[in-house]
């Protein structure tokens, strides 16, 4: 078992363009609510960075919106505040 080493997760240089996807329960302003959370930690979303889904019944919408990622703890906060919105299933 000589050289045998954990793999280690990419380490991300700051700052970069960074991609989040945004799940929850479609509602008519749900892209408006995830834009303007993302907004507070990553200013300057532009139009054509978002990408809005929605599933096949309707039910979920997914916002796919690229961000400027300055740090882990911005990252952090970010993905923290959606989901303590309650509105957010997942954060991919």
């Amino acid at each position: 078992m000589c050289g045998m080493t954990e793999p280690k997760a990419p380490k991300i240089e700051f700052p970069c363009d960074y991609v989040i996807k945004v799940i929850g329960n479609a509602a008519p302003d749900f892209t408006e609510f995830v834009v303007s959370v993302v907004e507070q930690h990553a200013p300057g979303i532009r139009d054509e960075h978002v990408t809005v889904n929605d599933s096949s019944k309707g039910r979920f919408s997914s916002v796919q919106l690229q961000i400027v990622a300055t740090g882990e703890d911005q990252l952090r906060a970010l993905f923290e505040e959606l989901k303590a919105s309650g509105r957010v299933h997942m954060v991919l």
